[in-house]
């Protein structure tokens, strides 16, 4: 991998310009404000466990998961650790055949996990000591569940837990979910509300700080949607809504905002870096994102963040669900401009590594706190220039900071050959004269310029804070 290079004036082998726009906001809600009292006032910082195990984790994998993750990630800003789908599967590994998974239901038809994975949820106490185990590292918990009730529930008419219903009278059947066909879809009705609000009380009182809730974003399936907000407000706890897959459509922007903290922009995104236009949504490739986050850009704020998808880099093994165990079939470089992307654009950051193989490399993708705080607290997040070979963002530093006044630009080269990118500052919209440059996955500062130039690589990219001198 080839490090992206600051040159300036003549010791510049090639030049190709950059674009930094410095306007007023996209939108009034692109303001980068925070609020202390909301569920997720900057983009959450986890790890999944999809991408590395699928749904077959088990509490032994997670817990060593937890702690590589809270000695190496959490001092950086990480926060979130997520048992993604099937937790209560007792064979997971049928997952792609047809012989029987061992869903485990309760006698109120609500998913519980499988013991013989979670030996401590034994004697009723579900993931509650999971999670105990979390917060005791200072940590963050999260689970994942498809939408609706399990269809097994609805089949015997089990009785709804706390109300006066059964699951016969909650279920739509006519809705099942495309790829997972475990459950059946929730009716608009006393009894479907009663359902949601049950397994929201359950999962308040194990713990849960973190709900994410598969196929319900595309389609976009608006009132379970409002429903399990509904519900978990209800429980009092505060529990962080994410909604996927997608893409979320656009046109439904006021209710997702109104309703959720993260929603996905795209179907699921894996170590791809490019693919057809026509060709199935699923996998979404890396450079498909660019155009994704873009549109959602002017809608970026706090509380309310699209979501790129799990970053998958590094190891992604012992068990991935799709391909075989392997390292991640994107370059160092893609990695790099994934990172940046999702910084820059204020995507949740959640990794899909397995964490106990970690390198070096794909570690300092996470620990630079320059990039981090581009993530965390810029403002003003915007694409500048798109285009088939290069893409610019920009963005600001909060109002008020320290590094108020400066602004960050990131460049990428979405060619398959390497680009020399130069600039004036009036093509920035900045005034002539020079500029203090720093490079930001460098950590250091570049000199004072009259012009920016950068040299990247394929699929490379490169991004600065630049002030006033």
């Amino acid at each position: 991998m080839r490090q992206s290079i600051l040159t300036v004036g003549p010791i510049a082998a090639v030049a190709v310009t950059l674009c930094l726009l410095i306007p007023a906001p996209c939108a009034e809600s692109n303001h980068g404000a925070e609020s202390n009292t909301s569920l997720s006032p900057t983009p959450p910082m986890g790890w999944n466990s999809w991408d590395s195990w699928g749904s077959s984790i088990t509490e032994t994998e997670f817990h060593d998961t937890v702690q590589w993750f809270h000695k190496h990630l959490q001092p950086y800003g990480w926060q979130y650790v997520i048992i993604d789908e099937g937790w209560y599967a007792q064979h997971p590994e049928n997952s792609e055949s047809h012989l029987p998974r061992g869903l485990v239901i309760s006698s109120d038809g609500r998913y519980m996990p499988a013991v013989n994975r979670f030996p401590s949820a034994g004697n009723g106490q579900g993931l509650k000591p999971v999670a105990d185990y979390v917060h005791a590292l200072g940590l963050k918990f999260g689970i994942h569940i498809i939408h609706g009730i399990p269809r097994e529930a609805v089949e015997k008419s089990l009785p709804i837990d706390g109300s006066p219903f059964r699951l016969s009278e909650a279920a739509n059947t006519s809705d099942v979910c495309g790829w997972n066909s475990d459950n059946y879809g929730i009716k608009k009705n006393p009894a479907g509300q009663a359902y949601y609000d049950s397994i929201a009380r359950l999962y308040a009182g194990w713990g849960v700080d973190f709900l994410k809730v598969d196929c319900i974003s595309q389609p976009y399936n608006a009132h379970e949607i409002q429903m399990l907000d509904t519900a978990l407000r209800k429980t009092g706890r505060p529990i962080v809504l994410s909604l996927s897959p997608g893409p979320t459509p656009l046109d439904k922007v006021g209710d997702v905002r109104e309703h959720a903290q993260l929603w996905r922009v795209s179907d699921d995104v894996w170590d791809l870096w490019s693919k057809p236009s026509n060709a199935p949504s699923f996998p979404q490739s890396v450079q498909n994102q660019f155009g994704r986050l873009a549109a959602w850009a002017p809608y970026i704020e706090a509380n309310h963040w699209p979501d790129g998808d799990i970053l998958p880099l590094g190891n992604l093994g012992p068990r991935p669900p799709v391909g075989p165990a392997r390292d991640s079939r994107l370059t160092h470089d893609e990695q790099r401009t994934m990172m940046t992307l999702w910084s820059i654009a204020r995507s949740p950051l959640f990794l899909g590594s397995n964490v106990l193989k970690m390198d070096s490399f794909t570690e300092s993708l996470l620990i630079n706190p320059e990039i981090i705080a581009v993530n965390q607290h810029s403002t003003n997040n915007h694409p500048v220039l798109q285009r088939d070979e290069a893409a610019v963002w920009a963005a600001d530093p909060p109002a008020g900071s320290k590094l108020a006044g400066a602004h960050y630009v990131a460049i990428f080269n979405l060619s398959d050959s390497a680009k020399s990118i130069t600039y004036s500052w009036p093509d920035l919209e900045l005034a002539p004269g020079t500029h203090l440059v720093r490079d930001l996955w460098l950590r250091a500062n570049a000199g004072q310029h009259d012009r920016l130039e950068v040299t990247l690589e394929p699929h490379a990219s490169a991004i600065y804070r630049i002030e006033a001198p």
